[in-house]
């Protein structure tokens, strides 16, 4: 029995880390349940080996190594010593900060440890196994930083090779037992991050997250964002944007910003928050009005304020000014002025911290409006980091140009998986594919934006996925390709719940996701979706049968698993589902009722019911552990009447017959003509063409349907004149009449990141002369351009071009390359009127033709 166990956790553990070994870069495996030639043994033989640091290193180094001692006994059941005097025994774990740690010095002095593409980095960490390291010490592990975050990284990177979740905490993931801890002989380390500063911002918090805070930590303070701290240090994350709705970080608990720079979080305010100061904290002492031209002097003793509470912490510094309450500055507002309050603002920095601007980090966000002063012409020192960013909806606004000068302090970009704006907030569940966020973040490093990624996660939870994606992509993208988001996922899944159903749960994650971003929950109505063509059946079926396969996993899972599963996929794919069914059957019922139907009474009393399930499936989810996450899902999600929340979730209208109501006949519905259209999936092309440097690539499961395609690399130049051998995808179809043919083509958001006259292709049938179509016409981003609303509300740009045929039969459909960054998903071609759907016709099948 005991090798039989023996083998089968040697086999839980490998298959464990093969598919969720950080992700971040996907190092080799180097724990395991079994020795190995030269590995040292962590944990065996109902012994843990010793931990050993020094008292001078870094207290939030200090602390991470006690975390690794909670870790080992969290997956062993054994807690191992830790001490900061001098190591002793027969093996020994060693872990300190390169230049920090007179115990690390001493062994690269000695030439026992080798930090060779460690030391001086940023952020660098590496473990390796060392013989006779110490007098008195046969054999150690050795956990060494660049820094004290390298450091920390390297222990958190031993725990999850161990088995530990990041979300052990945040989502009750339980850890798998272990009888035996391995580190393989070696040197194993993972260079340092592309990205310099990850981070995330926890944003529109009411009511969730603060009541939540409320109840179990008395408000959101440094008791609750110590475990914030820890999460994102376990993620390989290192920035953080604190809460500010109705919170002042710095001011509501002075201990939060010294526990943030003891772990080690580089903390920072949000885009419209300058001089690290809240912007409650205006609210609470600032004197006057929010206005630089009126109210100089009081806004400069308010901003000098904030960099003496920030002191020696290490911060990045958000500049220049927005309207108070994150509106607009006044329309008199000009260039001049704002490179003034910068100019003011950089000496009030250089007079507060006694050296010169530039060597502090800072960063002005070019933010809705913002961006129009830097377009037309506003310019900052050189040493700021320019924050570009999304419209809110995950599509980014601008990039730097290919062959731009290069800054010193670089560029970056503020993201959202949660927003509260139009045209609607949506703030419930996770509405972000990662398929979608890695194509955006791919485009954006490409393009040389790699000095800050902060993203918006609203109340963190349930953005678990999303977080661990953008956090592990910013360490290291070219690790994550496009075709590897599925890989990932599963991984993922693995690190959670094991390896045996993570295949079944990544595409579970993967699918409510995709489902959720073709129109976010908060969007949905009774007319979203098409009841004539049974569009909303088919929707409706895809939920149900999600739900199905996510209720009979759930059931298979050890116990220990249960509250883990059910926050993480259960009740988002269960709640999603309900919501869905909900307004199906609103719009069954409001059909019914046109013409007096004996079931519409029965529907409206069905959409009562999923109603009030919604309730019954946010009140178990407030029950889990306990009651430990009660509030977290108090978002309301049914019912909006404008772009903001309503105070609850509200009915959607129904319609009850009185008693005797006669039916009416009903029309059988026209069927559709037949042979009308031919509908293609991006990734069924017949054949791609490629030229020069220019490729296409399927881009798996990105967009509302199947996936889509897009030409790279993404900043090749454009190709100027489509046609000929020019890079292009070719569909055989067959068209069975001759005549006036429209070609539709379904595009992601994707917006005009060049920032010129907006992203082109170019559509031809047969040997015509390409029609070039220019994918931003009239649309430019925010809450007042109906173009814009409406393909954010959709998720989809749509563009139709007219073309003729002379005869009837096989035809070749020509989609041309002629900017980068276009991400086609769909092609629809038609000699006749179309079914009023949202996805679009249904396929038809395959071009002709091999792939």
């Amino acid at each position: 029995m005991l090798i039989r166990f023996r083998r089968s956790a040697l086999l839980s553990l490998l298959l464990l880390w093969l598919l969720a070994g950080s992700a971040a870069a996907q190092p080799a495996v180097y724990v395991s349940a079994k020795k190995s030639s030269g590995s040292f043994p962590l944990a065996v033989s109902g012994k843990a080996a010793p931990l050993y640091a020094s008292a001078q290193d870094w207290p939030g180094v200090l602390r991470a190594a006690r975390d690794l001692q909670a870790d080992i006994n969290r997956v062993t059941k054994r807690t191992p010593a830790f001490t900061t005097e001098k190591p002793s025994g027969k093996e020994a774990v060693l872990i300190g900060t390169i230049g920090k740690s007179p115990l690390i010095d001493g062994l690269v002095q000695a030439g026992k440890l080798d930090v060779v593409g460690v030391a001086g980095k940023w952020e660098a960490f590496v473990l390796q196994v060392v013989e006779k390291p110490l007098p008195g010490v046969e054999r150690a592990l050795v956990i060494a930083g660049s820094d004290k975050r390298g450091t920390i990284f390297g222990i958190y990177d031993l725990s999850q090779q161990m088995g530990v979740s990041p979300w052990y905490w945040w989502a009750d993931v339980p850890t798998q037992p272990q009888q035996a801890l391995y580190v393989a002989a070696g040197r194993h380390t993972q260079g340092e991050p592309k990205v310099k500063y990850r981070g995330i911002f926890l944003n529109d918090e009411a009511p969730a997250l603060t009541g939540w805070a409320k109840e179990k930590f008395g408000g959101i303070n440094s008791k609750m964002y110590v475990h914030v701290f820890e999460l994102i240090l376990r993620l390989k994350g290192n920035y953080l944007w604190p809460a500010m709705w109705g919170n002042a970080f710095n001011d509501d608990d002075k201990q939060s910003p010294v526990l943030a720079d003891e772990y080690g979080i580089v903390m920072g305010t949000s885009h419209h928050e300058p001089m690290q100061r809240a912007q409650q904290e205006w609210k609470r002492y600032g004197k006057g009005p929010w206005n630089y031209q009126t109210n100089e002097k009081a806004l400069q003793d308010f901003w000098r304020q904030g960099i003496r509470n920030m002191g020696t912490h290490e911060s990045i510094v958000t500049m220049a000014m927005r309207g108070d309450g994150d509106e607009p500055m006044s329309e008199d507002s000009n260039i001049a002025l704002l490179e003034k309050i910068v100019a003011d603002q950089r000496r009030i920095l250089a007079e507060e911290t006694g050296k010169p601007a530039a060597q502090t980090p800072q960063l002005w966000a070019l933010y809705k409006e913002v961006q129009d002063y830097y377009d037309k012409g506003m310019r900052v020192p050189d040493d700021m980091t320019l924050l570009l960013c999304d419209d809110n909806w995950g599509n980014l606004r601008k990039l730097p140009k290919p062959g731009d000068a290069p800054r010193a302090g670089g560029y970056g970009i503020y993201y959202h998986f949660d927003y509260v704006g139009g045209p609607r907030s949506y703030r419930w569940l996770n509405t972000n594919p990662l398929p979608r966020v890695r194509e955006q973040m791919h485009l954006a490093y490409e393009h040389g934006v790699n000095q800050i990624w902060i993203v918006n996660v609203g109340d963190l939870k349930p953005m678990e996925l999303p977080i661990s994606f953008f956090l592990d992509y910013a360490w290291n993208p070219a690790t994550i390709k496009a075709d590897q988001v599925a890989a990932y996922t599963q991984r993922w899944a693995a690190q959670q719940f094991g390896p045996k159903h993570a295949p079944d749960i990544a595409d579970i994650l993967a699918k409510y996701a995709k489902y959720n971003a073709r129109r976010k929950p908060e969007l949905l109505d009774a007319s979203t979706y098409s009841l004539a063509t049974g569009e909303w059946a088919t929707v409706v079926a895809e939920y149900t049968q999600l739900r199905t396969r996510a209720e009979a996993i759930g059931q298979q899972l050890p116990a220990s698993h249960h509250e883990a599963y059910y926050q993480l996929v259960l009740h988002p794919v269960q709640a999603c589902a309900n919501l869905n069914e909900l307004y199906y059957t609103v719009a069954l019922n409001q059909e019914a009722a046109k013409t007096n139907q004996p079931n519409t009474n029965a529907l409206a009393e069905k959409a009562r019911a999923l109603f009030a399930k919604d309730a019954e499936i946010k009140n178990r989810y407030h029950a889990l552990a306990g009651g430990k996450w009660n509030h977290m899902m108090d978002q309301m999600h049914i019912g909006y009447n404008s772009w903001h929340d309503e105070p609850r979730d509200l009915m959607p209208a129904v319609v009850t017959l009185p008693a005797g109501a006669v039916p009416m006949p009903v029309a059988a519905p026209a069927p559709p003509a037949s042979g009308t259209y031919v509908s293609l999936e991006a990734e069924h092309y017949t054949q791609a063409v490629g030229a020069g440097p220019v490729t296409w690539q399927r881009l798996p499961d990105l967009g509302r349907t199947l996936g889509a395609v897009s030409s790279f690399p993404t900043t090749a130049a454009p190709t100027m004149a489509p046609g000929g051998n020019s890079p292009h995808l070719e569909y055989r179809i067959t068209l069975n009449q001759a005549g006036p043919v429209a070609v539709q083509a379904y595009f992601a958001p994707t917006l005009d990141f060049t920032n010129t006259t907006g992203l082109r292709y170019a559509v031809s049938l047969d040997e015509e002369v390409p029609q070039i179509i220019n994918l931003h016409t009239g649309m430019k981003p925010g809450e007042h351009n109906q173009i814009w609303e409406k393909v954010v509300a959709s998720n989809i740009i749509l563009k139709t071009s007219q073309h003729n045929v002379a005869a009837a039969g096989t035809h070749t459909l020509k989609f041309w390359r002629i900017d980068p960054g276009v991400v086609l998903e769909k092609l629809v071609v038609s000699t006749g009127p179309l079914p009023a759907t949202y996805l679009g016709p249904p396929p038809t099948g395959k071009a002709a033709g091999k792939r």
